[in-house]
């Protein structure tokens, strides 16, 4: 052998005896014979060995725990042999607990798939310590039934395993390697807000609550078993009451899910070869999120009293002002009397007593009685002007086509036998809607049915039965119901005309209106307070924090209740509806004073007034409060209903109270109302539940909702005096022929036609909308529906009393201009959208925002405060809209 092959060796030699050994692959031993192998152990060492069915290996760990500091201890191990159907377990025995898992770990998802990881890391779970110092041992035990598996496994400590108050701490979680922290309270704070936030909104993770107990529950599958947990894409926030935790402490856990799912992701796809079976588990590699976690304090409690006390005087601000107001009047009204008094009383020098003009004081003589409005009065008239009594033609040949009453020859005869009657007026102006007096004798019109003149018909008296006041005894006679063909089709109407009935049976018409939405709110709300006590109760006692829809950025808990906050904000439909009842009862009770009087004004004059319909808007707007807050409770998708269906009880109310204004007899009946308005809510019902992309749902309900405005107009522009039986199709075609092909002539009634062409494009551009988009929030399409009508008929209503020459008074007017002004910033925080049902709790969550009001009410609840003084104002604007009209009399205040 050479030098240099002698040097080659001995080098070889040399570096064999240095370098360690391989690692040895044990061969298994016989059956029955286990050997076990254990070792001390150290922290922050990457240990790489086997493990077979005859071998058990054990790694020995100590670390000294103190009192008053808390490390963590993370376990990670990866098994490099795939070897699926035979695991590795690791078993880890501590003082207090004994934590197993295997690897691969083989997590469940939505039906029943499983999924595969290799590399698995857990932290363990922190036993207590009353000592100061105290050194504890751990052991890991490594186990298999394969023959022959490599693993790694290395044991660290966590570093900032304690969360610091207002600060923030990032970290990586996996599904198979989740996280958890401890936080202890700080002496001074009674709660805190856990924040968590990512950047990423996938994968899907839930963040969890747990006391300070072992085992911790931190895989997917067992992450709901204890504390309050919440599904995660982007936001998370969890409110924290010291009192619940006897330790003053709790971990926050972070696990990634097996699938996305829950938070509003697709499924994955789940590959399945020829040769595999179905229940073969797949292989996620690395599904990883990057997070971040805040802890800081929330509110004390003197910012619950701040806030109770600042709503509080919000709204009895209002109870002052109508005092301060009503107080104002008052001493007006006795200022007004004396001097009256002053100047009837017999002068000194002459002895006649002094009068006084009413322009001097600028006021009616009446104007003191105060049931109407708050200003100035007219005198009477001494002689009643009736208003024009001219039938036109073709409004009676359309009533008498489309209500049946004879045939076409007999309403031939009627058409010839009016126009035999020449009546004609002059106007006070160039407009059609001035005040108009006849400038010639008003003939009789002789009408055939019944050889009876108009004239008697204007001249008769109101029906004032002693025996009844039942509204059939005015409409049971044929002849009155004729007269209704008459009166109600003339092409100027006045008030008078459609306020002919005993006022004693529209008080009680209107009175079933108020006793019927009590009934209603009665029997609503009973269920709605039990069901929602039910949801907070569950929510409580499960930690699950998906049932219900709250900001959680914003969630103030009191008591059982989860968002206080959300819940107070609705005080101020209560408290102003109950105002708006208190008002209400005062103008009655001065209206019925008038009345006793037999007081002029209250008799023939201005609008008539009918407050029944006044007590159910009241009623209503003080029940949408409640159960708006009832909703508030645990908002969610299945009683989203609860906090609209009185939402549309107001707009049908104010609707029908505009209606009522000028058509008091004619109005609607309150069971015909309620009815109407509880088929809405059936379909708000059914719109939510099924209407969700379903197209067939959609037709259905555009045809319902087109045909529906098509019979309102209808009754609308006939005043009622129209019939839906199996004639109509044949009369509305005679009418077409007869007034379209025949001859030419535009709409009778121009006003209304008008009102009712934009009603129906309207509708019909909503109905169009909602088949071709199909919104996914229907109740909210619905209600828009409402408002956009109620919107509608007010300003065709305003611009009609201005056109009749008519005025709006100053506090009215004020109260229109203030209302708009609190609406539109009231809808602006309302679209803020700081949660929706619509998707999932976790995508809702990506909505929340922090509050903004004295740290305690966010957007919606500003949305509550400013909408409810915004009814309350549109209630006002209703109640004192036709107060100039107060000293007018009814046969000179126009129909529209």
């Amino acid at each position: 052998m050479s030098g240099a092959a002698a040097a080659v060796l001995a080098w070889a030699l040399l570096a064999g005896a240095l370098l360690p050994p391989p690692p040895v692959r044990p061969q298994p031993l016989p059956h029955g014979d286990r050997e076990v192998h254990e070792k001390e152990a150290q922290f922050n060492t990457t240990y790489s060995d086997w493990v077979h069915a005859n071998l058990l290996n054990i790694y020995a760990f100590n670390h000294s725990v103190r009192r008053n500091r808390t490390e963590g201890v993370r376990v990670s191990v990866n098994v490099l042999s795939d070897q699926k159907d035979q695991p590795v377990l690791f078993v880890v025995r501590q003082k207090e607990a004994v934590v197993s898992f295997q690897v691969p770990l083989i997590l469940r998802g939505l039906y029943q798939r499983k999924y595969a990881y290799q590399e698995v890391s857990r932290t363990l779970c922190q036993p207590q310590t009353k000592a100061e110092v105290e050194t504890q041992h751990f052991y890991v035990d490594v186990s298999t039934l394969s023959l022959n598996t490599s693993y790694q496994l290395r044991v660290t400590r966590v570093e900032n395993f304690v969360l610091r108050t207002n600060e923030r701490f990032s970290f990586n979680a996996t599904a198979a390697q989740p996280q958890y922290f401890k936080y202890e309270f700080p002496e001074d704070v009674d709660s805190v807000i856990v924040k968590v936030t990512s950047a990423m909104a996938f994968p899907c993770s839930v963040i969890s609550i747990q006391d300070i107990l072992c085992p911790v529950y931190d895989l997917d599958n067992n992450v709901a078993f204890i504390g309050m947990y919440q599904t995660m894409t982007k936001k998370a926030a969890i409110t924290v009451q010291k009192k619940d935790f006897p330790s003053h402490s709790f971990y926050v856990v972070v696990v990634v899910k097996t699938e996305d799912e829950a938070c509003g992701g697709a499924l994955p796809y789940y590959p399945l070869s020829k040769n595999s079976s179905p229940d073969e588990p797949v292989d996620q590699h690395n599904r990883q999120k990057m997070l971040e976690v805040m802890v800081s304090p929330a509110i004390t409690s003197e910012a619950y009293v701040r806030s109770v006390l600042f709503c509080l005087g919000i709204f009895l601000s209002f109870y002052i002002l109508t005092l301060l107001i009503a107080c104002w009047e008052s001493c007006r009204q006795h200022k007004r009397k004396g001097l009256l008094a002053a100047m009837d009383s017999p002068s000194l020098d002459t002895g006649h007593s002094r009068g006084i003009p009413d322009s001097f004081l600028n006021h009616g003589p009446y104007d003191s009685y105060g049931y109407g409005s708050f200003g100035e009065c007219h005198a009477l008239s001494p002689v009643p002007q009736p208003c024009p009594w001219a039938v036109p033609s073709l409004c009676l040949s359309f009533v008498l086509v489309l209500t049946g009453n004879g045939s076409s020859s007999s309403t031939e005869g009627v058409t010839d036998s009016l126009g035999s009657a020449e009546v004609s007026y002059s106007y006070m102006g160039q407009e059609q809607f001035k005040r108009r007096t006849p400038s010639g004798p008003a003939r009789p019109l002789s009408i055939p049915m019944g050889e009876r003149s108009l004239e008697n018909v204007a001249s008769r008296p109101r029906l004032d039965s002693l025996s009844s006041v039942e509204e059939d005894d005015y409409d049971t006679l044929a002849d009155i119901d004729y007269d209704k063909n008459v009166i109600r089709t003339k092409q100027y109407l006045c008030v008078a005309d459609l306020a002919r009935k005993d006022k004693r049976v529209l008080r009680k018409k209107y009175q079933i209106y108020f006793w019927n939405i009590a009934t209603i709110a009665v029997f609503y709300a009973l269920p709605v307070i039990q069901l929602v006590i039910t949801y907070q109760t569950v929510v409580n006692v499960t930690g699950n924090q998906d049932i219900c829809y709250y900001n959680f950025l914003c969630a103030h808990p009191l008591g059982n209740l989860s968002a206080f906050n959300n819940i107070l904000s609705n005080l101020g439909y209560v408290l102003l509806g109950l105002l708006f009842l208190l008002i209400i009862l005062q103008r009655e009770i001065n209206y019925n004073r008038a009345l006793l009087r037999n007081d002029a004004h209250a008799l023939e004059c201005g609008i008539p007034k009918h407050f029944g319909l006044f007590y159910a808007m009241g009623t209503a707007l003080m029940m949408e409060g409640l159960l708006s807050a009832c909703y508030h409770v645990c908002p969610n998708y299945t009683n989203f209903q609860f906090d609209t269906s009185f939402m549309y009880m107001i707009a049908g109310l104010c609707m029908l109270k505009l209606y009522q204004k000028r058509h008091p007899d004619i109005n609607a009946s309150a069971y015909s109302a309620y009815a109407c308005l509880a088929l809405v809510i059936f379909f708000s019902v059914v719109g939510v539940v099924f209407g969700k992309g379903n197209t067939a749902f959609w037709i259905v309900f555009s045809v319902i909702h087109i045909v529906a405005t098509l019979l309102l107009s209808t009754q609308l522009y006939y005043m009622g005096r129209w019939k839906l039986d199996s004639g109509i199709l044949r009369r509305i075609l005679h009418v077409l022929y007869t007034d379209c092909v025949r001859q030419c002539s535009g709409p009778m009634y121009v006003d209304r036609m008008v009102l009712l062409v934009m009603g129906n494009i309207i509708n019909w551009s909503l109905a169009a909308y909602g088949l071709i988009v199909r919104p996914n929030d229907f109740a909210s399409y619905l209600l828009a529906i409402g408002i956009c009508n109620l919107l509608l008929y007010f300003a065709f209503y305003i611009i009609m009393k201005l056109r009749s020459g008519e005025r709006i008074k100053l506090i009215p007017l004020l109260c229109i201009i203030s209302t708009s002004v609190v609406w539109g910033f009231a809808l602006f925080f309302f679209f803020q959208g700081l949660s929706t049902w619509q998707k999932t709790p976790a995508e809702s969550r990506e909505h929340n925002r922090d509050c903004i009001l004295l740290d305690f009410f966010d957007d919606h609840d500003i949305w509550h405060f400013l909408s409810s003084i915004a009814m309350f104002g549109s209630f006002l604007v209703l109640l004192t809209l036709d107060d100039d009209l107060d000293c007018v009399q009814r046969d000179k205040i126009y129909v529209f």
